[in-house]
């Protein structure tokens, strides 16, 4: 028995001493940011904030709560801060009511973004909130 564990480490030290020219870069896994926002929608209304990607990857966005009430649908978008407002991605935004899963998720180059939550025309009264964005 004594044989075999030194055979083992010879074989497992020649595959690892391979000189072959084909070589395979590792790359670690991005680490997210997360940011948690709050604030208030006024009926009709919709309130951004801004967050900066340091790099390209998955962003993904969470309404996190949303009342009163508490089953309110409320609109969750990502955009581009433009002066005071936040131009809205095509095909960047949900109706969702508040939740512990991500309701809105893709791809994002390097640079500056908004998460806006705005009344998607059922709100009777002001709607407080919290959203949070995780992204590379």
């Amino acid at each position: 028995m004594r044989r075999v564990i030194p055979l083992a480490l010879m074989a497992l030290a020649t595959v690892a001493c391979d000189n072959s020219s084909s070589a395979s870069a590792v790359t670690s896994p991005t680490a997210l940011t997360t940011e948690t926002f709050s604030g208030t929608v006024a009926v009709g209304g919709s309130d951004f904030h801004t967050f900066t990607s340091a790099q390209g990857g998955t962003v993904s966005v969470t309404l996190n709560t949303a009342a009163p009430p508490a089953t309110i649908f409320m609109g969750l978008g990502i955009g581009t801060p433009s002066s005071s407002t936040c131009a809205l991605l095509s095909g960047a935004t949900a109706d969702t009511q508040a939740g512990t899963t991500s309701q809105l998720s893709g791809t994002l180059d390097a640079g500056t973004y908004c998460v806006e939550v705005f009344d998607v025309g059922n709100e009777t009264t002001p709607v407080n909130y919290s959203v949070t964005v995780a992204h590379p």
